[in-house]
């Protein structure tokens, strides 16, 4: 093709394009009951009054009367306008401003928009026909089926059918409320994406996250950036989360923190799942509990920590299975698993539990511990009970019998009762240290007295038999009583060792620098 005809047919082809595009633009008038040109308002301008039907391309415009500029190929309607866009989508208002060349619509006064069951009413609204996006900039509100959407600003993506809310933004159902900054809500998928600050608000709790979604037909929510549960007592956080509001079924992961004030009681982990119908929930993975008051804080740690609530939400019991371990400064304790009733503030302690108090090592085949206003009020050791004290220069004071029950006052242990095969080691001193001797006494039953954890006084109830050796005549098999065990390597020694098990305990310089 020689150079000539290229121009040629560049120019015809241009020329064509010109033709279609200045054809695409054209605003046809399909009917009017008056039409003329108002010599007021220029040569171009044409009135159409009555029952007018514009068309352009496949979009119908209807109105009772409208001023067209065909050199501009712009429009005004007034009254009953209404736009119809394609085969589900539908506008309507009482005056409109058109742009025939941007193809962008003007709307004023009951701005009404209805795609298939969604509708968006406003007072002012912009619609590009090209794009395929209306834009309301003051106040609108959407309905579709049973939801209902408010907010200040918004867009909607006819060919997605996808809204964009900006502001104030507010969705309606009939189970829950949802406000938020910034939302997009898909009217096929019936999903919610939060993007902002979000409250998710019903009978039973709240919802909040700044990201996330909620799936309004199946009413699941995927949160995440630090989501929180909130209900009467209790708050769950974590640093993502899904929620199934019909099944009460919730699971979180990372940083999980469950925190009930009505008990004081903080559990912590990084991961947890929810029951809410059967009325339980755990977490995993570095799991801690914390019982806090005003004076002092307990903390304890498990494989897995297990919390049971009544229909109301009401905490009923706390349980902990696998390496349990606990401090507080003037309590500290060992087992396997341990449950916890709030409803009598009673710890069950289960499988070669451990417990210090003070100078006193509690040994038993399980122990429970009733507490009274955040402390210690007395305890119960069932089988092989066993407690050891270290003497102030040497040796060990032991009590041991079948079952034994501890009685504290101010956290501290001042009285214990034997029942069944009570027996004693104990190294008696004068009041300046120096040692009188070491007295070994047997009974069925006894009471023993204690002052500063030290004992100072044993009553006999039946059958009793004691002796006193001086310490150099004290037989070796008989300054330990069968069972002992010193336990003292594997006593917590501040919060942070909860998390070993049965390993050596942590430096006395590395514990000073911890604290």
């Amino acid at each position: 093709m020689n150079q000539k005809l290229l121009v040629t047919a560049v120019f015809v082809f241009l020329l064509a394009a010109s033709g279609l595009h200045a054809q695409k633009t054209v605003i046809h008038i399909e009917r009017a009951k008056v039409a003329n040109y108002d010599v007021k308002l220029g040569k171009d301008i044409q009135r159409l009054i009555g029952d007018v039907k514009l068309r352009q391309d496949s979009t119908i415009f209807y109105c009772d009367s409208a001023y067209l500029n065909e050199k501009t190929r712009n429009f005004d309607a007034f009254g009953n306008v209404y736009i119809n866009v394609n085969d589900s989508l539908d506008i309507y208002s009482k005056r409109l401003k058109y742009n025939g060349e941007t193809r962008v619509a003007e709307l004023f006064e009951n701005v009404k928009m209805v795609d298939d069951s969604t509708i968006l009413n406003t007072e002012y609204m912009l619609y590009n026909r090209i794009t395929r996006v209306a834009t309301y900039p003051n106040h609108g509100v959407i309905t579709s089926g049973d939801k209902k959407l408010i907010s200040e600003k918004g867009y909607y993506h006819s060919d997605i059918k996808e809204f964009y809310f900006r502001k104030d933004v507010e969705l309606i159902t009939p189970d829950y409320t949802a406000y938020s900054d910034t939302m997009v809500y898909n009217t096929i998928t019936e999903i919610a994406y939060f993007h902002g600050p979000s409250v998710i608000r019903s009978e039973e709790n709240t919802l909040y996250c700044t990201f996330g979604s909620y799936d309004t037909r199946k009413n699941q929510a995927h949160l995440k950036n630090r989501p929180s549960i909130f209900s009467m007592k209790q708050t769950l956080t974590a640093d993502s989360m899904f929620y199934d509001r019909n099944t009460g079924f919730g699971k979180a992961a990372g940083k999980v923190e469950i925190v009930d004030t009505n008990y004081q009681v903080i559990v912590k982990g990084s991961f947890g799942q929810m029951w809410e119908d059967e009325g339980k929930s755990y977490v995993t993975d570095s799991a801690l509990a914390i019982t806090y008051d005003k004076t002092d804080s307990l903390f304890m740690h498990a494989d897995s920590l297990f919390l049971y609530f009544d229909k109301e939400r009401e905490a009923k019991q706390m349980q902990a299975y696998h390496k349990v371990r606990f401090y507080r400064t003037d309590l500290q304790g060992k087992c396997d698993s341990l449950a916890y009733l709030m409803s009598d503030s009673t710890i069950r302690m289960y499988h070669d539990p451990v417990l210090w108090s003070e100078e006193n090592q509690l040994t038993a085949d399980s122990i429970s511990i009733a507490m009274r206003n955040k402390a210690v009020d007395s305890l119960v050791m069932y089988n092989t009970a066993f407690i050891v004290s270290q003497d102030t220069i040497k040796g060990f004071n032991q009590i041991k019998g079948k079952n034994m029950v501890g009685y504290f006052m101010k956290n501290e242990l001042y009285k214990i009762a034997v029942d069944g095969n009570a027996q004693t080691v104990y190294w008696v001193r004068e009041e300046d240290g120096s040692l009188i001797g070491v007295d070994l006494s047997r009974s069925s039953t006894m009471v023993i007295k204690l002052f500063n954890s030290q004992i100072r006084r044993i009553i006999y109830q039946s059958s009793p038999t004691e002796v006193m050796y001086p310490e150099k005549e004290l037989p070796e098999s008989e300054s330990k009583l069968k069972g002992f065990r010193w336990l003292d390597d594997i006593r917590p020694v501040n919060k942070k060792d909860i998390y070993r098990w049965e390993t050596a305990p942590v430096p006395v310089e590395e514990n000073r620098r911890r604290n």
